[in-house]
C-alpha cells in the first residue's frame, strides 16, 4: 500500500484551489506531521482549508483534511521555523515533475529585511524515505527527517537540496494506450511486474487491477495476452486516464487495506470496495481510522505492557513450579516424626533406615544423613518442613499478587486499545508513570482530564463508561452515588460503568443495555454470552494499596449479553442530546 505518482498528480489538481490562498495557521501535531490552514483573500468561502503533510514510513501522504489534531502545548523547532519563514505568506504554486511522488508548494513571503522571497515546503511522498524539507534558492533551511550519511542523500540545513535518483520510466499519462501495449507486449514477464517497471507512478494494485481487467486474472503473462485482451488493456488505461474512480478496499471488520484511483475489482467478495468524490476524500478517510501519532504512541504502550506481562508471566510460571514443590513439606515431617518415634533404633553413620508408617502401616525408607546423629537428622527434617511451610505462605501470596498484576496489565492494554485521542493516551501515560512502570516526565502545566462516555437509555437513565483505570476510580469512588448501580464484565478487562439511578429502580432493560456497554468496552468487544456483573455502588470497595480500576465487590448478580455496536451508537447520540 502506497501513494503512487499518478495518484498525486490527481491530489495536486484538487489542491490548486489553495493557489492563491494565505498561510493562516501552521501546526505540528507529531515530530512527523505538518498541518497548515489556509484562507482566500475575498473568497466566498469563509473557512479555513486544512492542508495535511505526514512523512511517515507507512502512511506518507498530503492532501485536505476535515480531521481536528491535537497540538503540543509547545511547538517543535521545525513549526516554528515554518511560522518564521511562511507564515502569512502566499501559496502561488503546486509543482510535480512528471510522475514523481514528490509535491512543491511554492509560497511568496517576506524575509527579515523587507524582501519578497519564494520558500518552498517539499513533500517527499516516498515510503520510508518520506521527507518534509523546507527549501529557499535551492538550499535547504531544515526538513522534519535531516539525513547525514555519506552513502544516502544528504538532507541538511544549509546544503544544496538535490532530487532522490529517478529511475527511466515513461510517463503514464504522456504516452498513447497502444505505446504502452507496445512497451509491454514482448515481455515473459507477469503483466502486474512489467506495467511498473516500464511505467513512472504507478502503483501494485493499479498494475493487478489491469492485468484483471484486461485477462480475468492477476498473473497474466505480458506476451500470452490475445489480441482481445490487448484491446481490453488499452481500453482499461484510457478509462483510467479519461474517467478516474477514486476507491478503497476494507475487509468483513471494516479496516481499509488499499486505494487507486480506479475501479478495483479483483478481489471479488472477499473485500468490500468503497468509492469517494475525490482523492482527498479518500485519503483523508482511509488514513483517518487511527492518526499516526496514536499509532505510534499506542505501539509504543502496548510493547512496554506487554513487555512487563511477559516477565511478570514467567515469574509466575516459577512460582507455580515452586509451589508445587512445597506438596513434599508433609513428607519431611513425617520423616521428622518416624526418626524421633524409633530414634533408639538409630545410629550415628547410617545412610537410610526403613520405619513403620504411623497412619499407613506401610514400611518407609528414609535417607539419613551419615554424618548427623539421629537426633539431628531429625531436626533437619523438621527445618525442612518449616521452610516448606514458609515459602508456601509466601508463594501464595506473590502468586495472587502476580495474578492482580497480570489483570492490572491487561486492563491498561484495553485501555490503550481504546483510546481515541492524545489527551487519553497521555492520562494512561500518568497512570504508568505514578504506578512506576515508566519513568516520569516532567511537565510544565497540568494535564487535561477527559470526561467519561455518556449514553441516555431507552428508559431516560444516564449511563457513564470510564475510559481508563484512573477514570473509572473517579467515575465509581468519586462521582457515582451509594445507590447508583455499577457494571463490570466478569473477570475480564474492561470499563467501569455506571447507571445514575437519581434514587430511582432502574427497569431491567436499562441494566441489560449498560450491561451491553460494558462488554463493548472491554475485552470481549467481539465476543457474544459475555458475562457482566452488576451491583449497587454502597458494595464496590477499594482495598488499600489496590492498582488503580482495581475494586472488591459483594451483592452481584450477573447479566449474559452480546455487545451490540449499532446500539451502543443510538444510545450515544441519545446522551449527546
Amino acid at each position: 500500500m502506497s501513494l503512487d505518482g499518478a495518484m498525486l498528480k490527481y491530489i495536486r489538481e484538487e489542491l490548486n484551489e489553495l493557489v492563491g490562498s494565505r498561510v493562516d495557521k501552521i501546526f505540528q501535531p507529531s515530530r512527523e506531521e505538518i498541518v497548515i490552514s489556509f484562507r482566500k483573500p475575498n473568497s466566498a468561502d469563509k473557512g479555513a482549508k486544512k492542508l495535511y503533510f505526514s512523512a511517515n514510513g507507512s502512511s506518507a501522504r498530503v492532501h485536505l483534511t476535515e480531521k481536528t489534531f491535537e497540538n503540543p502545548q509547545n511547538p517543535p523547532m521545525f513549526c516554528m521555523l515554518m511560522r518564521k519563514h511562511i507564515g502569512s505568506g502566499r501559496l502561488t504554486a503546486i509543482r510535480q515533475d512528471g510522475l514523481e511522488r514528490i509535491l512543491y508548494f511554492d509560497f511568496q513571503c517576506v524575509n527579515e529585511i523587507g524582501d519578497i522571497v519564494t520558500n518552498t515546503v517539499i513533500a517527499e511522498i516516498m515510503g520510508r524515505s518520506a521527507n518534509i524539507i523546507l527549501e529557499r534558492d535551492g538550499r535547504v533551511i531544515d526538513s522534519v527527517r535531516r539525513i547525514s550519511e555519506e552513502t544516502s542523500r544528504r538532507i541538511l540545513p544549509n546544503i544544496v537540496y538535490e532530487t532522490p535518483p529517478r529511475p527511466e520510466r515513461e510517463n503514464f499519462f504522456d504516452k498513447q494506450e497502444s505505446e504502452i501495449s507496445a512497451l509491454v507486449e514482448n515481455r515473459n514477464e507477469r503483466l502486474a511486474k512489467a506495467l511498473p517497471a516500464v511505467l513512472e507512478g504507478i502503483s501494485p494494485i493499479f498494475a493487478r487491477e489491469c492485468a484483471f481487467y484486461s485477462a480475468g486474472d492477476t498473473d497474466a503473462v505480458c506476451n500470452e495476452l490475445t489480441e482481445e485482451q490487448k484491446k481490453r488493456f488499452c481500453e482499461f488505461l484510457k478509462k483510467a486516464k479519461e474517467e478516474p474512480c477514486f476507491t478503497a478496499v476494507a475487509d468483513e471488520n471494516g479496516v481499509k487495506k488499499d486505494f487507486s484511483f480506479v475501479d478495483i475489482k479483483q478481489y471479488g467478495a472477499s473485500f468490500k470496495v468503497l468509492h469517494y468524490d475525490s482523492a482527498c476524500a479518500l485519503l483523508d478517510d482511509f488514513f483517518g481510522q487511527k492518526s499516526d501519532r496514536l499509532c505510534q504512541r499506542a505501539g509504543d504502550m502496548i510493547k512496554l505492557i506487554k513487555s512487563r506481562i511477559e516477565r511478570t508471566s514467567r515469574k509466575l510460571e516459577l512460582q507455580k513450579k515452586e509451589l508445587s514443590e512445597c506438596t513434599k513439606k508433609e513428607e519431611l515431617r513425617l520423616f521428622g516424626d518416624l526418626i524421633s518415634a524409633n530414634i533408639y533404633r538409630l545410629e550415628k553413620g547410617m545412610t537410610s533406615v526403613v520405619l513403620e508408617d504411623f497412619y499407613t502401616g506401610e514400611p518407609k525408607k528414609i535417607p539419613l544423613d551419615a554424618r548427623l546423629t539421629p537426633a539431628k537428622n531429625a531436626q533437619k527434617y523438621y527445618s525442612g518442613y518449616r521452610k516448606l511451610c514458609t515459602a508456601e505462605k509466601m508463594l501464595t501470596e506473590l502468586i495472587a499478587q502476580g495474578r492482580n498484576e497480570l489483570s492490572y496489565l491487561e486492563s491498561l492494554i484495553d485501555s490503550v486499545t481504546r483510546a481515541k485521542s492524545d489527551i487519553e493516551l497521555s492520562e494512561i501515560r500518568t497512570e504508568l508513570s505514578e504506578q512506576g512502570l515508566i519513568r516520569g516526565e516532567k511537565t510544565v502545566s497540568k494535564p487535561k482530564k477527559t470526561e467519561p462516555l455518556k449514553f441516555l437509555s431507552s428508559d431516560g437513565f444516564v449511563i457513564l463508561v470510564g475510559k481508563n483505570n484512573r477514570q473509572n476510580d473517579e467515575l465509581t469512588l468519586k462521582t457515582a452515588k451509594a445507590t447508583d448501580i455499577w457494571l463490570h464484565v466478569k473477570d475480564i478487562a474492561g470499563s467501569h460503568v455506571i447507571i445514575k439511578t437519581e434514587g430511582k429502580k432502574p427497569p431491567e432493560s436499562t441494566i441489560v443495555e449498560a450491561a451491553r456497554l460494558a462488554a463493548y468496552h472491554s475485552k470481549a468487544k467481539n465476543g457474544s454470552g459475555v458475562p457482566v456483573d452488576y451491583t449497587a455502588v454502597k458494595f464496590v470497595k477499594k482495598p488499600a494499596g489496590a492498582r488503580p480500576g482495581m475494586v472488591v465487590f459483594t451483592d452481584n448478580r450477573t447479566l449474559y449479553v452480546t455487545p451490540n455496536e449499532e446500539e451502543m451508537n443510538t444510545l450515544k447520540e441519545r446522551g449527546h442530546i
